[in-house]
């Protein structure tokens, strides 16, 4: 009779817990589904009542549209540049530092990660005046280089990679010092080999994170051709106020890319957060 209970009421965990998944799951995926479905309506559809949005005719004509009328291609290009680079360079930069942290023994060591690690709790929009300043300074507003330089130093890296470098065992580091490996070699051979899951799953957010900036570049692009997506849609639904379709469409346009990385690459981002400690 225990048993039978226990198992009971196992049962009637799991279900309750798939419930509620499958509920929340639903909750999220709605709105995207809402999206996709308006941006086939063909202009002037009425879609005031749900029936009306989710019943035919539908079409592919808006997306011929926004393509026609706006620099969609440049914008994307723009998109896919900064958010292919940065995650690159800003990890190649975090798992440097995250290394000399974790494995070198220097002055001041505690210091300095404590420094980095405090760039976490500041917002961005606190030093965005004083990044404007020293952008200008340098002469890279409406550049390329705006739109990336600011990115490269990221805290968060740094600490998970530390954090992942921490738990790898010394007799690593010594068997490789043994054989004449110098630290550069060790950091190459083993130590980024090791740690593959956790960058994948950082590069990843970092992607996302890219493609999805809106304020930095907003504020240091004023060319429409070095535009990145964010920045470039505000403009375009500005002239779309009364049709809800044209915007909507654009908007899962810019979707698109985030989807299919989030699809193809969750594996990374689960396993990643698991190896790293991180705790959601």
């Amino acid at each position: 009779m225990n048993e039978y209970a226990g198992n009971r009421k196992v049962s009637i965990g799991k279900i309750l817990l798939y419930t509620f998944g499958y509920t929340l799951a639903a909750g999220i995926a709605f709105p995207v589904i809402w999206m996709i479905v308006t941006s086939f309506k063909p202009q002037g559809s009425p879609i005031s009542e749900l029936s009306q949005r989710f019943s035919p005719p539908f079409s592919i004509d808006n997306f011929v549209y926004i393509f026609e009328n706006a620099p969609v291609l440049k914008w994307t290009m723009n998109s896919l540049i900064v958010s292919c680079v940065v995650p690159i360079f800003s990890l190649t930069l975090g798992a440097l530092a995250a290394f000399a942290l974790s494995r070198i023994d220097f002055s001041y060591r505690k210091i300095a990660f404590w420094i980095i690690l405090s760039g976490m709790m500041i917002p961005g929009e606190a030093t965005i005046i004083s990044l404007y300043i020293v952008s200008n300074s340098l002469n890279i507003l409406n550049t390329y280089f705006a739109l990336i330089l600011p990115s490269l130093a990221g805290p968060l890296g740094v600490l998970v990679l530390k954090q992942f470098f921490d738990g790898l065992p010394n007799e690593l580091v010594d068997a490789a010092k043994i054989d004449g490996c110098s630290m550069f070699r060790i950091w190459w051979n083993i130590f980024l080999p090791l740690s593959k899951p956790v960058i994948a799953s950082l590069m990843i957010f970092a992607f996302l994170g890219s493609w999805n900036d809106f304020l930095w570049p907003f504020l240091s692009i004023t060319s429409e051709d070095l535009m990145t997506l964010p920045v470039g849609i505000p403009f375009f639904n500005s002239s779309y106020t009364q049709d809800e379709t044209l915007p909507m469409t654009i908007n899962a346009y810019a979707s698109i890319p985030i989807i299919i990385v989030f699809v193809i690459f969750q594996k990374y981002i689960v396993k990643g957060i698991t190896l790293s400690g991180i705790k959601g």
